[in-house]
């Protein structure tokens, strides 16, 4: 078996889901469907990006994703949430999709649909599936494209997904499922993230063996997490690159939230950096456009998605051009 591609090797498309539900975004619905279209057009950049797929949950949604992003092919499948990143199938390097089991990120969010959301997108793509019957959501994880994965203790072996798994169970399974024959492990992911942590909200790969980490900014919540994760990944022997955090992000009733550059998605034109207003955004957008010097680099607001617990790479999932 041969691990996923790394996000930067080229896309036939990529599923992006669309809010639908208005009792779960209730007044941040319609400015949530404007920064997602935002990012799907960034993505598909006029063409010279990717095809995107919109995935909208009922009729009403997909009409008014066809009305907003005409340069997007719309697909009607029932979800409970868009975090697609979470529930989509993870496509290893020979075209597979694997599927995985889910429980709403550890019992927390128990949505219809969102337990087999891969299974229906993969086979809707007409991809080879394969099942796998442990838990494993596509956020947790990051690979570089020559074996190595990227992810977190706080997440991977929490309780709340598999009993009783432990790492050397982990590093068994993410070699003989997806084909990732070493794992950096990192610690803690950042504060108050109700997906116990998962890593591409702290530490993505930029390049083989070349790891981005957040930069602590004045006053950030989550300083010693990034001081700990890039200690980490130098003892390993991964080249780490610094680049800015947003600091400390506030929600409307002024709780920290896990507001992060690091969210990004890397598509085939456009590296898309979700901005939160916090006075790092340009430092951020600049930061990456040294990192992807053949890309453009795209930085937009989403604040109205983070208020559903993400941003653009929580709610993507690339299909991997064959």
């Amino acid at each position: 078996m041969t691990a996923p591609k790394p996000e930067w090797a080229p896309h036939a498309a990529v599923w992006i889901g669309y809010p639908s539900h208005a009792e779960l975004w209730l007044e941040d619905l319609d400015p949530a469907r404007d920064e997602v279209v935002a990012f799907a057009r960034a993505v598909h950049a006029d063409g010279r990006g990717e095809k995107v797929l919109l995935v909208a949950a009922d009729i009403e949604a997909a009409d008014d994703a066809r009305q907003r992003a005409p340069f997007a092919e719309v697909i009607i499948e029932p979800f409970g949430d868009i975090w697609l990143r979470d529930t989509g199938p993870i496509i290893d390097g020979e075209g597979t999709a694997r599927c995985f089991g889910f429980n709403g990120w550890g019992g927390k969010y128990d949505l219809p649909g969102d337990d087999d959301i891969g299974l229906r997108l993969a086979r809707e793509r007409g991809l080879p599936v394969a099942e796998h019957d442990w838990i494993v959501e596509g956020g947790a994880l990051d690979g570089d494209g020559t074996g190595l994965v990227v992810t977190t203790e706080q997440c991977l072996l929490n309780r709340n997904r598999n009993v009783d798994f432990h790492r050397t169970d982990a590093e068994t399974r993410l070699r003989e499922d997806l084909g990732y024959d070493r794992v950096l492990w990192l610690g803690d992911g950042l504060l108050n993230d109700h997906t116990d942590g998962h890593v591409d909200n702290l530490a993505r790969f930029v390049g083989p063996n070349r790891l981005a980490i957040p930069e602590a900014a004045e006053n950030d919540p989550n300083w010693r997490i990034y001081q700990d994760a890039a200690a980490r990944a130098k003892a390993f022997g991964v080249e780490v690159v610094l680049v800015p955090s947003p600091g400390r992000v506030l929600s409307p009733d002024e709780e920290i939230i896990p507001g992060s550059h690091m969210n990004f998605y890397i598509g085939n034109a456009a590296v898309v950096v979700p901005l939160y207003g916090t006075g790092t955004d340009d430092a951020a957008v600049a930061a990456f456009a040294e990192l992807f010097p053949n890309h453009e680099v795209v930085g937009l607001r989403a604040d109205h998605i983070l208020t559903g617990g993400g941003s653009f790479h929580c709610i993507s999932q690339q299909i991997p051009a064959a």
